[in-house]
Parts: structure tokens; C-alpha cells; sequence
């Protein structure tokens, strides 16, 4: 499934490298720490997380996950938005909470094991 697929499918906003929402989701990770984050989330991880500063990019970026999902409408910071540009990182945003997200996620076929 591709990003924009999850875009449409989830109401998603997008905030960052819109032309990028082409890319394939190849499961999913959610954390709020960037060390687990780091450790464990695999490549082409679509990644949920409430945190909102710009460090997120540069995990986003070292394990070129597909994609970051803030969850409980939180927006990124102006200097994550930034960075997400210029690291064609795509940041998108949901109301929903990161367990609900999950949910919906995991029924269109979104895991957090490989397969």
C-alpha cells in the first residue's frame, strides 16, 4: 500500500513532501521515543508518534521510513515542517489517538511484523 492510499484512507493531513506520497508502506512502528524508535523500527516503517520537533526527521530519515503519523491532532513544529522538506520526509497529521490509528492501520492490512 502506498502513502497516499493511507492518506485517503485515514483522512490524513499531509504537512510535508507531498510529492512523495508515492512511497510504500512496508509496515508500521509506534513509539514516542526516538532511541526505541532508532533500535527497532525497520525500513520502509510507516511510524506513529505524538512527538512534533524536528528530531523526528532525523530518525524518519537514518532508518528511511516511509512516513511519520502525528496522532491526537498535533501538528508538527514550523522547524520539523522545514527539515521534513528538505529531507523529503512525509509528515502527516490525524485527530485520532495513536491507539485508534493503530487500529484502523492494522485493518488495512498495516503490520508491524514482516511478512
Amino acid at each position: 500500500m502506498k502513502l497516499a492510499e493511507v492518506v485517503q484512507k485515514l483522512d490524513l493531513g499531509v504537512r510535508s513532501a507531498r510529492a512523495s506520497l508515492d512511497r510504500q508502506v512496508g509496515g508500521g512502528y509506534a513509539s514516542d521515543l526516538l532511541s526505541d524508535v532508532l533500535a527497532h523500527a525497520e525500513e520502509g516503517n510507516l511510524w506513529i508518534t505524538l512527538q512534533i520537533h524536528q528530531n523526528i526527521v532525523a530518525i524518519a530519515s537514518m532508518k528511511n521510513l516511509a512516513g511519520i503519523i502525528l496522532v491526537n491532532g498535533r501538528e508538527p513544529e514550523p522547524q520539523a515542517i522545514e527539515k521534513a522538506e528538505a529531507e523529503n520526509i512525509v509528515i502527516m497529521v490525524s485527530k485520532m489517538p495513536a491507539f485508534e490509528l493503530v487500529g484502523k492501520l492494522y485493518s488495512l492490512g498495516v503490520t508491524g511484523m514482516k511478512r
